[in-house]
């Protein structure tokens, strides 16, 4: 059966609990919906598996992706899903190569949706008015948001046959209309909001 976002969510519960965490889930999660809409396939289908990819990290951070195969697929997640969430790993802590076009998006918005998080935090509208040229001017800074690894980013959009630039556009797009839940609606938001209690 299809995964859905809401099993997503569902096997998430209780796997995933730290906010950081829960929230680079969503920000991976409409990355992804923003792509598969690029691609012409099943949006909520391409952000549930986006939603789930980090579902051992929090229990198993340096064992990530170990405890995923098994327990997803006595949960019924079909295997074809199951290994797109391993690709994300490829190179770094698991041997899949991402083939599929989903298993190649997953595998470079997971560490450009943190730039692009890192990025819109630093602005006084967040999300709203984050420019492409603004973005790139950070990716190139590797000492900003230097966690999140240009290489992969670079090696994934080269399996897409994409830019950087291109990747990254369609996915700060996808990820504006949730900027609020995201917690990107920007500094002087914040501000705002913390006036007002």
């Amino acid at each position: 059966m299809k995964l859905t976002l809401e099993r997503a969510q569902e096997l998430n519960k209780d796997a995933v609990t730290q906010e950081n965490l829960i929230l680079h889930s969503w920000n991976v999660c409409y990355a992804m919906g923003a792509m598969a809409r690029r691609f012409g396939a099943d949006a909520e289908h391409w952000m549930a598996v986006g939603y789930l990819h980090d579902f051992d990290y929090e229990r198993w951070p340096d064992e990530h992706l170990q405890h995923t195969e098994q327990p997803l697929l006595d949960a019924g997640v079909e295997p074809a899903d199951v290994r797109a969430i391993l690709s994300h790993g490829w190179g770094i802590c698991t041997d899949v190569k991402p083939e599929t076009d989903m298993e190649k998006s997953l595998f470079t918005v997971d560490e450009l949706t943190g730039i692009i998080q890192a990025c819109a935090r630093m602005r006084p509208n967040g999300l709203a008015d984050l420019e492409l040229k603004s973005f790139m001017k950070k990716f190139k800074d590797k000492k900003f948001a230097a966690k999140c690894s240009r290489d992969t980013i670079r090696t994934g959009c080269e399996l897409l046959g994409m830019e950087v630039s291109e990747v990254a556009g369609i996915c700060i797009e996808g990820m504006k209309p949730h900027a609020a839940q995201l917690g990107l609606l920007g500094t002087q938001n914040e501000t705002v909001c913390a006036t007002a209690e």
